[in-house]
């Protein structure tokens, strides 16, 4: 008798050490799967010090979604790499513990393949992937060659397993990974996907470049219409305009990989991390649109894009929803503990300035880039939900990242109160218009509305 209440009582504490098993068994064919899908994750100082009701209830939503996505726009390491000669744009580093941070505020995957991947060099990255491991988080995007850079990584859940590819197309020459023959290593980096863009000029300004590049001693080739000049591609048109294509074996490369995923994976997320734009800051460039299209066509569930530190169209495409751009879920940009001297010197700071010296000459005391821009402080959190693989709901929750606040306090994120949160969720339904989605407001939430057709 004895031995049968220790099985019994073991029993209980079993169960009540595990709830997520236990409320898998509850679930049904019918149970609905869903994620919260976010932008670029900039961090540099602790999340979980905080307790405002809006910022609980923000991680409370990202902790209860089955899967959990960001892209990680930060290396960790504790100096123990250099600065390369070249960088995203400020060399990104943060302290190895916040790693944990993000698994705290319940992230389960990230992606690292964007324009900071090499600000330190290989070894950079390859300490960034240990922590991000010793953390528990699923990566992909990065790797020790192009092939392992390339492919896809998963994460297994009670309800289904979740695949995840990441490629950028904003990135430094030295940070893509590279091939071997097998005859030397190959080099460690980042998955690329690569495109060629195309300039329309008025027909006269050809000519009369084409004389001047001639006048300047530099050959031109001839070729009608066309021209080729400093690694960019001109052509003759009455329509004004750059129009870009995505590179064909990049292309078919990341598609068999996603092919691949789609079929050993319940579902498949294709993050993209692009700084290029359309016609405006808000539209997406073609050949984003050319590449989200043709991963959906290949197995992908869900594109989920970031890079412009800006909200940008949401599509329906066969029924998978693309979203071109998800802002910034972190920005805290202005509070790395160090920078390399190369950042100094850009703005004319010699040795005795300091970080916050940085930021006010950048930023002209805060009057203009990043910190002058609203738009770069608001964004949303998706939460598309699917039943037997449709998706069958999808709402945005705004949040704000605190526009106009002290810099050691903005690039935080927390739930968008009732007029801020409209104001997001209405230039959202803008930029979404001419992709054909329709988002409604209920409840402070942006809800997108699926046509019956994919039901």
């Amino acid at each position: 008798m004895r031995d049968l209440i220790l099985k019994f009582a073991a029993t209980i504490v079993l169960l009540l050490s595990f709830p997520e098993a236990g409320a898998a068994q509850l679930g049904g064919e019918g149970d609905t799967f869903n994620m919260a899908l976010t932008g670029d994750s900039i961090i540099t100082r602790k999340l979980s010090v905080y307790s405002e009701p809006e910022f609980i209830s923000m991680i409370e939503l990202i902790r209860s979604a089955d899967v959990a996505f960001t892209n990680l726009e930060m290396l960790f390491h504790d100096y123990e790499p250099y600065p390369m000669h070249a960088s995203g744009g400020t060399w990104m580093r943060g302290d190895p513990q916040l790693a944990k941070e993000l698994a705290w505020a319940g992230f389960d995957m990230v992606s690292m393949a964007n324009n900071h991947t090499g600000d330190y060099g290989v070894l950079g990255m390859r300490l960034t992937m240990q922590y991000v491991e010793e953390a528990g988080l699923v990566h992909a995007g990065v790797g020790e060659s192009f092939p392992e850079a390339r492919e896809a990584k998963f994460l297994e859940t009670a309800q289904a397993r979740v695949a995840l590819i990441s490629v950028a197309s904003t990135f430094t020459d030295h940070s893509v990974a590279g091939r071997t023959r097998g005859d030397m290593p190959a080099r460690p980096g980042l998955s690329p996907l690569r495109y060629r863009s195309t300039r329309v000029v008025l027909p006269e300004h050809l000519d009369r470049l084409r004389d001047v590049l001639r006048d300047m001693g530099q050959r031109v080739s001839e070729q009608g219409q066309r021209l080729s000049v400093f690694g960019t591609r001109l052509v003759a048109g009455e329509e004004p305009g750059t129009y870009t294509e995505t590179n064909q074996q990049d292309l078919e490369e990341i598609a068999a990989v996603v092919s691949s995923a789609g079929r050993m994976a319940d579902y498949t997320i294709v993050a993209f991390h692009s700084h290029e734009g359309g016609r405006g800051r808000n539209t997406p460039a073609d050949f984003l649109v050319e590449f989200a299209h043709a991963m959906i066509d290949a197995g992908a569930d869900v594109l989920v894009g970031h890079g412009p530190h800006v909200l940008k169209g949401i599509e329906l495409y066969k029924g998978k929803p693309i979203f071109y751009s998800l802002g910034d879920f972190m920005f805290q940009n202005e509070t790395l503990l160090r920078l390399p001297s190369e950042n100094y010197e850009r703005y004319g700071l010699g040795p005795d300035a300091h970080v916050a010296d940085f930021n006010d000459r950048r930023y002209n005391n805060d009057r203009s880039g990043f910190p002058a821009r609203r738009q770069i402080w608001e964004s949303v959190i998706a939460v598309p939900a699917w039943r037997e693989g449709k998706l069958v709901e999808l709402n945005l929750y705004p949040i704000t990242l605190g526009f106009g606040k002290p810099r050691q306090v903005r690039g935080r994120p927390l739930l968008a109160d009732e007029e801020l949160g409209r104001k997001i969720i209405e230039d959202l339904i803008l930029c979404s218009e001419p992709l054909g989605t329709r988002i409604d407001l209920k409840d402070g939430i942006g809800v997108v509305q699926i046509p019956d057709q994919y039901d």
